[in-house]
């Protein structure tokens, strides 16, 4: 690795002295974000999901899913039987044009799928109950209320931001299907990851999303939470942090290297989500194509060579990244088939080394925000054992992120905590909307 590339990606290397600090800062902004009267000054804002049930693997009956926090959506039907599921799905896209138009086109779009859905699969003269999952940051008001709070992950559909996602999608349905629907809760997919795992595993009380964004639920105790507005017969209810907001008050400037800075401006939401910009595979691809830019500019790349492919923005995805680090090590045929499609060609492998080196160190730095966030949780609940439930393409498709975490982690938990686990969710999001629509139903039948 050349010196001065090993140089220039020092600024991604965060020692753990550095890492506890900003657990420190984290926890004091979710401790901000529990208590209603201080949350505006958060940037962690813990929101109540209104689940307080771990699912029992009792569940029964048939339920729909609907799945909503990227460029495509899912729904799927779900046959619940105790510890037996059967799922049916399909993945419909999400058009630009509908990602930044009216949001009513949105949820117009997400009920004609719905209505072609329930029909293809013979459901649409039920009223089955459906579990709306929607990953984007939202204040519940309770199991089925919540309102969008802001679009993230390159969406920005106008005259959402305020409302109740749960009325208007209920208002759309009712326009364009003629059989009913009965939303039964509104979830998002850290939430649903949680249950999904915790349906395997009773002992998951964390889910992780490590995607195109980044969050993290868990299970707090209600005697922590300033004037609880749920059931208080119940000890503990899921918080969801949104944690991927942490740092929009300044708290990450001491880490902010000019690579963040320029990723910041030029997002579609500039000041806002900074831990996730660091973290999330949205944008860690892009922070090493700033990187590599740099350093052929530099002449430490390339012989100085770079293309216009390279130059544009958003060009380098973070599959790339992942790619390029599966390699053995001494070989280097990924990392030249993605300068391939970058119009790069005839690198040495000397350069190929140097693309692995600059990967590496932005997703270990990744890697190891996302354990110091993991590590806050787990310290704060105060538990000698913890499963962690996982999802995200980042996480899912890279070939270590899972042991920088491990690792990283167990340096920075209590000595307390005797064991941490890693679960991989299969199928969170709809798994556990199930899971969260099957509880939800079983109320309201029992009340009737």
């Amino acid at each position: 690795i050349k010196p001065e590339i090993r140089e220039g990606c020092k600024q991604f290397m965060i020692e753990n002295v550095t890492l506890k600090e900003i657990m420190n800062k984290l926890l004091e902004q979710i401790n901000l974000g529990l208590n209603h009267k201080t949350r505006a000054k958060s940037s962690v804002k813990c929101f109540n999901t209104y689940v307080q049930d771990l699912p029992t693997g009792r569940e029964r009956g048939k339920f729909l899913a609907l799945d909503l926090g990227g460029t495509n959506f899912r729904i799927l039907l779900i046959k619940l039987d105790g510890r037996h599921y059967e799922m049916q799905s399909k993945i419909y896209a999400v058009p630009a044009s509908i990602m930044t138009g009216p949001g009513v086109d949105l949820f117009d779009h997400i009920a004609s799928c719905l209505d072609n859905f329930t029909k293809e699969h013979k459901v649409s003269n039920e009223t089955l109950p459906l579990g709306f999952t929607f990953s984007f940051p939202v204040k519940q008001e309770g199991l089925k209320k919540g309102v969008l709070i802001s679009w993230t992950k390159g969406f920005s559909c106008e005259g959402v931001v305020g409302q109740d996602v749960v009325e208007m999608l209920k208002v759309a349905c009712e326009r364009k299907m003629k059989s009913r629907i009965s939303i039964v809760a509104l979830l998002n997919d850290t939430t649903g990851t949680l249950m999904s795992c915790a349906w395997k595993n009773h002992n998951c009380k964390i889910g992780l999303i490590l995607g195109t964004g980044t969050n993290a639920c868990y299970m707090e105790k209600i005697d922590n939470i300033e004037e609880f507005d749920g059931d208080h017969t119940k000890p503990y209810v899921l918080i969801n942090t949104e944690w991927g907001a942490f740092g929009d008050h300044g708290e990450l400037e001491f880490i902010t290297t000019s690579y963040d800075k320029e990723i910041d401006q030029k997002s579609v939401n500039p000041g806002k989500q900074r831990h996730e910009k660091m973290i999330s595979g949205m944008y860690l691809g892009e922070l090493v194509r700033l990187l590599v830019l740099k350093f052929a500019q530099d002449r430490l790349l390339f012989d100085g060579k770079t293309s216009e492919l390279l130059k544009t923005r958003d060009n380098f995805r973070t599959e790339y990244v992942s790619n390029i680090e599966s390699d053995k090590r001494g070989s280097f045929k990924n990392c030249k088939n993605v300068l391939e499609k970058l119009g790069i060609h005839g690198v040495s492998d000397q350069d190929c080394a140097n693309v692995r080196y600059i990967c590496e160190c932005v997703t270990r730095r990744a890697a190891h925000l996302a354990s110091a966030g993991v590590a806050t949780l787990i310290n704060k609940m105060n538990v000698e054992s913890v499963t962690v439930g996982v999802d995200g393409t980042l996480y899912r498709k890279h070939p270590y992120f899972h042991d920088l975490m491990i690792d990283k982690i167990l340096d920075l938990i209590s000595p307390n905590v005797k064991g941490v686990y890693m679960m991989l969710s299969t199928d969170g999001s709809g798994r556990g909307a199930a899971l969260i629509a099957a509880a939800a139903a079983g109320k309201e039948s029992t009340r009737r």
